[in-house]
């Protein structure tokens, strides 16, 4: 794929309460969340590593910068709306990683969120302790 000098793709990433808008540019491989660097962002590895994934994997880590604004959710839901953002754009830029990127996982919209809680009940499903006498 061959980058336009002006090229931008945008994509929204979500996951639980978190969503990502994510902007990819022609670049070094900087990342850019909120203003601040990935290690100031993101000061977790495991973290830094998951939202790396995507660019890691179609061979662009260098050659893309990330600048993203984050809100909602935790770190780690952000993370996963980080890595679905970029994820989706990427797919923008070159539809023909569709294929990797959908094995991989990456374009899967994680649609586990908390459950309600409900009438009657503690929380969602715990119920109140039963006592028989």
């Amino acid at each position: 794929m061959d980058l336009a000098a002006g090229a931008r793709y945008r994509a929204t990433g979500k996951r639980k309460t978190a969503v990502a808008r994510v902007t990819l540019l022609p670049g070094t491989g900087a990342y850019v969340i909120n203003g601040k660097t990935l290690d100031e962002f993101f000061p977790r590895a495991t973290l830094q590593r998951t939202i790396r994934q995507p660019l890691e994997t179609v061979g662009y880590e260098d050659r893309m910068d990330v600048v993203a604004s984050m809100h909602g959710g935790g770190v780690s839901a952000q993370a996963g709306a980080l890595r679905h953002g970029v994820s989706k754009a990427l797919l923008e830029a070159d539809p023909n990683l569709r294929t990797e990127l959908k094995r991989r996982g990456f374009l899967t919209r994680d649609a586990r969120v908390k459950e309600r809680k409900k009438a009657g009940l503690k929380k969602a499903r715990k119920k109140p302790q039963f006592s028989k006498r």
